[in-house]
């Protein structure tokens, strides 16, 4: 059991505020404005708006990790 918590610790240590807020975000936009009418298109535009919106709010949040 030890272990799992050990994992889940260091998965989770990664994870920050701004990704965690840009998630929403782009969960948000994706769900309002991404209409192709194809689930391969729709999961590659969320990822896609989540990655530029993490990106802008971690160099506005001055985090650093990639």
């Amino acid at each position: 059991m030890r272990d799992l918590t050990d994992v889940r610790a260091w998965f989770l240590s990664g994870i920050t505020a701004v990704d965690l807020a840009t998630l929403a975000v782009s969960f948000v936009v994706a769900e309002l404005l991404y209409k192709f009418h194809s689930f391969t298109v729709e999961a590659a535009a969320f990822l896609a708006t989540w990655y530029v919106l993490r990106l802008v709010g971690r160099s506005l949040a001055g985090v650093d990790r990639r």
